[in-house]
């Protein structure tokens, strides 16, 4: 099956985008936030355009480890990353709203999904179909900490 070009989802969080940018921006903290990335390890000093990373992910007992760059960082309103194992674009924009922000976490593959991507997830983790519905319900996971936590301090 071919991989959704876009998985995403939107979350109305009662905090400004300022505080909300604190948490999202903060890599070394998304494994607090993410079910799936258990941990972000940011290589050189403070995240901005070019930062770098290995991430850690894990299902179950698999686990194995990623690259990111960070390629979009605007503060307080966008901050993307591209996964370099599998070319998908990841990315949190904030909107500011008339109760605080709306926050989207995104995935997107507008060229899909890179072939051994393709492979290991379809002989590893029960094929394209599955591993994509449970990265949507990820990301709700994901928004749903993030505006606990933004909501709580």
């Amino acid at each position: 099956m071919a991989n959704r070009d876009l998985i995403s989802a939107s979350i109305d969080i009662a905090a400004p985008p300022e505080k909300v940018w604190s948490i999202v921006s903060d890599l070394k903290r998304m494994g607090e936030w993410s079910p799936q990335c258990r941990k972000m390890i940011v290589r050189g000093g403070e995240v901005g355009v070019g930062t770098t990373t290995i991430n850690v992910n894990r299902r179950g007992l698999l686990v194995w480890p990623t690259r990111s760059k960070v390629k979009v960082f605007e503060p307080n309103r966008e901050l993307a990353f591209r996964v370099v194992e599998n070319g998908t674009v990841w990315s949190y924009e904030l909107e500011p709203t008339a109760t605080g922000t709306r926050l989207t976490e995104s995935r997107r593959a507008p060229h899909g999904v890179k072939k051994v991507s393709n492979v290991l997830t379809n002989s590893l983790m029960g094929g394209t179909d599955d591993f994509e519905t449970e990265l949507q319900a990820g990301i709700e996971s994901t928004l749903a900490t993030i505006k606990s936590t933004a909501e709580a301090s």
